[in-house]
């Protein structure tokens, strides 16, 4: 049997920013959004989904005078992209039902 895909991480744009996030200590806006290619508006509505569910965290502060928002996964997010990324393979290795 299946495991179910996590729906909150079946999202392309989530996947996305969970796949740049498991990666590195933290990334910023900027950073994420010119990777995903996302519109800033969609993004930070992600961004939100995923930190409301605590799979990342969000500070925002300040580099210099300009305003800086950094993300970053949690040990909650990390273990669930995992477990995503997991049930994928089961699919993947999955036999072909003749």
């Amino acid at each position: 049997m299946f495991r179910e895909l996590n729906p909150l991480l079946h999202s392309q744009l989530r996947l996305a920013v969970m796949s740049i996030l498991v990666g590195v200590e933290d990334a910023d806006f900027v950073y994420i959004r010119k990777q995903t290619k996302a519109t800033a508006g969609n993004l930070s509505v992600q961004l939100d989904k995923l930190c409301k569910a605590g799979y990342i965290t969000v500070e925002k502060g300040y580099k210099g005078k300009k305003p800086c928002t950094t993300c970053a996964a949690t040990e909650v997010g990390v273990k669930a992209f995992e477990e995503y990324v997991d049930a994928l393979k089961d699919y993947i290795k999955a036999p072909e039902s003749k």
